[in-house]
């Protein structure tokens, strides 16, 4: 094993305590001939070492290495492996995988010698209350769990790049809604306003996905308008740009990895409550900020508008499908809404459907496009009328809510085939909706598991439904108050 320059100054230092060189060697873990030669040279391994000037083995590439250097000359873009792999294929058996590493290191070598000039980052220098960088992030790395149930989500992390104070909200995804929210929580939170706002090419500000074109779009205009923000984004490709939030960005998780640790869990009740633990924690964070803060915030002006919504608001009719269109998206709605225009306040976690001022449904949003959320309740009792109709629904595979109930469907069609199946699984849907949707997944599995055959009435027989409560008949309570009296003990009266 070769000696560490650690082992050789431990054994000048137990040299220097005056021991024998066999205990010196001994507690620095070498042998003592080796330790003898250490001492009498008074120098450490590294300083012995001398730079190898020739090759322990031929190199593989001697021949062809004028043609690479010319290839780079003409593509200093060229990686190693790609032209590793062009060789592999022209020379068959001329060179070995393992060589690979050789070709790397010899083109790493030409690259710094030879090749063509390499982009160079400036440091910047950031002046307080000048800018803020907004980005999101995934944070699923966390683990959180919201009741027991997986939680993946992203954190919109606005940044003063000065003093690195920070916010943080909880979102879904890159939307405008969310990066709204964010960044209204962390200017109130201040109660300042930067000169500024910088985020990267996220849909949520600069694609406007209308026309196709780079560019602000016009709620994020709107947004930075009502604050009286300069707008900002880096250049494309150049993530570098926002580069204060994007180390922050990881500084911020493992700085929350470690509260998890000591909390003992990563379990929250709700996501308000995980999002005030969060915040709670940052607020900590930038207390040792609050000089630069300081700074920012003396130079930054005062925040006199109101706060926006957090949400947007549409105005969708209801199809004949009893569903809705919102953002590429679709949901089912009550069937009793069907061509009524419904408004809907759409946040970054939920739509809120409401009609004539009256709240008809909350329903969790949908993130990307094209994706579908259908409730069978919203219309089974239109589709037990019109059974044939469930076939080739579109959107048939949402009316399972569960393993058991697929599993069930797929015995009524073993066993009764295609129409009878139908017929039979569209009345289970309607008894769900009826009663409760748990306790016929319940009988169904009771059913399954006994190998008994599956239909509506052995369902209905087990599942009791809510009946009228009868109210037991009571005798009036009869109070002797005599017994109070006793307890009062005789009166005296006064003459």
């Amino acid at each position: 094993m070769r000696t560490t320059d650690e082992q050789v100054r431990k054994l000048m230092e137990e040299v220097g305590k005056s021991r024998s060189l066999e205990v010196a060697a001994a507690r620095s873990g070498m042998h003592r001939n080796t330790a003898g030669k250490y001492r009498k040279l008074k120098k450490l391994p590294s300083e012995l070492r001398q730079p190898r000037t020739w090759r322990t083995r031929a190199d593989p590439f001697a021949d062809t290495w004028p043609e690479i250097q010319a290839m780079l000359e003409l593509a200093p873009e060229l990686e190693a492996k790609s032209l590793f792999e062009y060789l592999m294929a022209r020379d068959v058996g001329a060179h070995e995988p393992g060589q690979l590493r050789t070709l790397q290191r010899k083109i790493r070598v030409w690259r710094a010698q030879s090749g063509p000039p390499k982009t160079v980052f400036f440091a910047q220098v950031h002046r307080p209350g000048e800018a803020m960088q907004t980005d999101f992030t995934w944070a699923s790395c966390l683990e959180v769990t919201i009741g027991g149930e997986a939680f993946p989500h992203m954190l919109c992390h606005p940044v003063l790049p000065y003093s690195n104070w920070e916010w943080a909200t909880v979102c879904q995804s890159e939307s405008l809604i969310a990066l709204r929210r964010g960044l209204q929580s962390a200017l109130f939170e201040l109660g300042r306003v930067p000169k500024w706002h910088q985020t990267d090419n996220s849909t949520a500000a600069t694609h406007d996905l209308r026309t196709g074109k780079r560019g602000f779009n016009e709620d994020y205009v709107r947004l930075m308008e009502h604050f009286d923000v300069e707008p900002r984004t880096i250049a494309i490709g150049e993530s570098h740009q926002n580069g204060d939030v994007e180390a922050l960005n990881g500084a911020l998780k493992r700085r929350l990895e470690q509260h998890l640790l000591l909390r003992g869990s990563r379990d929250f009740d709700t996501v308000h409550e995980y999002e005030l633990w969060l915040q709670d924690k940052l607020t900590a964070a930038n207390r040792l900020r609050q000089k630069r803060l300081e700074d920012e915030l003396a130079a930054m002006r005062v925040l006199e508008v109101r706060r926006l919504p957090d949400h947007v608001e549409k105005r969708v009719t209801v199809t004949s499908w009893s569903t809705i269109r919102v953002l590429h998206n679709t949901y089912s709605v009550p069937s009793r809404l069907i061509g009524e225009e419904v408004l809907v306040r759409v946040f970054d976690d939920r739509l809120e459907v409401e009609y004539k001022g009256v709240a008809q449904l909350t329903v969790e949003r949908l993130t990307g496009r094209h994706g579908h959320r259908i409730d069978y309740r919203h219309f089974i009792w239109s589709l037990v009328q019109k059974p044939g109709a469930f076939e080739r629904y579109r959107y048939r595979d949402e009316l399972f809510p569960s393993v058991v109930f697929r599993r069930s469907y797929d015995e009524l069609l073993a066993r009764l085939g295609n129409r009878k199946a139908d017929v039979e699984y569209l009345r289970l849907l309607y008894l769900a909706a009826s009663t409760m949707e748990s306790e016929v997944e319940s009988a169904l599995q009771l059913l399954l598991e006994a190998g008994a055959g599956v239909d509506a009435r052995s369902v209905r027989e087990l599942v009791q439904p809510m009946t009228e409560a009868v109210v037991p008949s009571l005798k009036p309570a009869i109070v002797d108050l005599a017994v109070y009296d006793a307890l009062l003990g005789p009166i005296e009266v006064a003459s």
